[in-house]
């Protein structure tokens, strides 16, 4: 077997390792928050084909996720108010078909997560695919274990939301926007459309790549030697028939057939009532006008769908951030949050390979040719050039955003730094003089692989709860950030098994998530307001709302807060996995 075939074996190891992993760590977890909108939205579109339903974000991985649904026998409850006079009633909706329609809501997420999991292996391979071309198959191998282990692809990976497919998406569209920029073709700029438009129906923070190609396509036609503004002038039409064919092949065909049954009237009146609030009255009534247009309603549709996830994004949410409470964006809470939730190894590892090559090119650095020399090596090194925008534009609308809710929204990001720290290495190692110093490089480089995947196994099957060293592990995660960082909701089936085991009557539970605690725990659930009673006995609480309820307000913050401070006179009994904690008070 010679060594290529040799590598890619076990690439194709390593993507089984992460299929194993991501399937059995799912098996016991709860229906977390998103899930709960998803899995019914997407069943919906396809059984129904009707689009009333999460209409803000596309509908490629829900229809993914129900797929498997279709074969399922479901009762899917039509005659339901949240169904018939609702306006994108997707939370009480999603409630009534998995609990209260007599369908099994354990097999509903185990099918609807399985292809989750393979659009997660898929994304893996794509990273390795791509990187194999750009470094060879050897150091190929590097990003493809930095995905397969990381806490957080694996966290996000096995749920039906659309973090994952939003970072395979990036990958997806540059990849082939590149080769058509290198190579102009008729065929290459079809392709380049067809896979612009189906990552454009992954998720709406795609949007990104209009401005990411664009940054990308006008440097690489001002890098041209002649006739600069010519070929400026080119690339920019094929840009524009490549959008064009996204469009009219991909998102209008996509959107016809998830509305083909959803009345006209009532995609007018339910555009209306959504828009009611969007700040920018021009966009509100061409988006109205356009819902009532036969030819133009689908897409009416997908730009509904767009502002909504842009004036989310604007307005924020609650956030419980390093101890306090706030109703709007953090500029330090991303930057933050990865420190603390990316395998400690990998930050090292980054930091040692950097400062590596910056000890072997600042000695020879001038000022002289400046611009030029960084004209070639953009030139030389486009694809590593295109990542860096990647990860600029989005670490920057992600900072400047107000949406604070977790990682995830970052997880676009991570492929991108896997692959640009695995260029560092190649250079390190192609810089190094002498067979000592590459040996003392390689040493350090395997132990800080063998560091992350033990770190990353050691927390097996808590990933979404994952946190690093710096954080004091995952046991600690919750005193920094929750949300869908630490608590999801993943663990309220791991409470049902701690009420049973414990044989426990009653217990009082203020649960985060989107499973239902009636159907988990039955007579047993007792409801109460925290924010007006201290109840006695056995109480449950999700990290995110216990953390809510003791955290800080910052200025202007006009919510109630402190409620749960009574709780730190007491020590929780136990957990539910890491999220639910569990006291008994006397």
């Amino acid at each position: 077997m010679s060594q290529t075939k040799s590598l890619n074996t076990l690439a194709y190891f390593l993507l089984i390792i992460c299929f194993l992993l991501s399937f059995f760590s799912m098996v016991g977890i709860s229906l977390t928050m998103d899930e709960l909108a998803h899995i019914p939205a997407g069943f919906s579109y396809l059984y129904a084909k009707d689009y009333r339903l999460n209409p803000e974000h596309p509908p490629l991985v829900k229809d993914l996720a129900a797929l498997p649904l279709l074969f399922l026998n479901l009762n899917f409850p039509a005659n339901h108010p949240s169904w018939q006079t609702g306006v994108n009633n997707q939370w009480w909706f999603g409630n009534q078909f998995i609990f209260k329609s007599g369908n099994n809501p354990d097999l509903i997420m185990f099918w609807a997560r399985i292809p989750m999991i393979l659009l997660t292996i898929l994304f893996c391979w794509f990273v390795y695919f791509w990187a194999k071309k750009l470094f060879g198959p050897k150091l190929a191998l590097i990003p493809l274990i930095f995905a397969v282990f990381s806490p957080t692809i694996l966290a996000h990976g096995r749920l039906v939301t659309t973090d994952i497919a939003a970072s395979f998406g990036f990958l997806f569209a540059t990849y082939f926007w590149i080769k058509f920029l290198k190579s102009p073709t008729k065929k290459n700029i079809f392709i380049a459309g067809i896979t612009l438009g189906i990552s454009l129906l992954l998720k709406f923070s795609l949007a990104l790549l209009v401005p990411i190609l664009g940054i990308i396509t006008i440097t690489y036609a001002l890098l041209k030697k002649e006739n600069k503004i010519r070929w400026l002038i080119k690339y920019i039409v094929w840009a524009i028939i490549a959008g064009i064919i996204g469009v009219v092949l991909i998102i209008w065909p996509v959107y016809a057939f998830h509305i083909w049954n959803y009345p006209i009237q009532k995609q007018v009146s339910d555009t209306q009532s959504i828009l009611a609030s969007h700040p920018n009255n021009l966009l509100k009534k061409t988006c109205i006008w356009m819902a009532g247009n036969p030819l133009l309603r689908p897409l009416a549709h997908y730009m509904l769908g767009l502002l909504m996830a842009t004036q989310r994004v604007a307005s924020g949410n609650t956030v419980y951030f390093l101890g306090t409470v706030s109703g709007g964006g953090i500029k330090s809470y991303f930057p933050i949050v990865y420190l603390l939730k990316v395998p400690l190894a990998f930050h090292l590892l980054f930091l040692i390979a950097l400062i590596w090559i910056l000890i072997k090119t600042l000695p020879q650095f001038t000022f002289k040719n400046c611009l030029q020399r960084t004209q070639e090596w953009i030139k030389n090194n486009f694809e590593i050039f295109s990542l860096i925008v990647i990860i600029v534009v989005y670490w920057v609308t992600s900072i400047s955003g107000e949406l604070n809710i977790g990682i995830r929204h970052i997880l676009p990001t991570f492929a991108p730094t896997y692959l640009i720290l695995t260029f560092i290495i190649k250079r390190v190692l192609e810089r190094s003089k002498s067979n000592k110093e590459k040996l003392a490089f390689v040493s350090v480089l395997s132990l800080m692989i063998i560091w992350y995947v033990g770190s990353s196994l050691a927390a097996f099957p808590h990933y979404l709860s994952y946190f690093n060293e710096l954080a004091g592990g995952p046991k600690n995660g919750y005193k920094y950030v929750v949300d869908s960082n630490y608590d999801w909701g993943q663990d309220l089936k791991r409470l049902q098994q701690f009420v049973k085991e414990n044989n426990i009557q009653k217990i009082y539970v203020d649960y985060f998530g989107g499973d239902d605690v009636e159907y988990r725990l039955g007579n047993a659930w007792q409801k109460f307001d925290p924010k007006k009673e201290k109840p006695k006995g056995w109480l449950a609480i999700s990290a995110t709302f216990l953390q809510g309820g003791i955290g800080r307000p910052i200025r202007g913050f006009d919510q109630p807060t402190g409620y749960y401070r009574w709780l730190l006179d007491y020590k929780p009994v136990a957990r539910a996995g890491n999220s639910i904690f569990i006291y008994y008070i006397k």
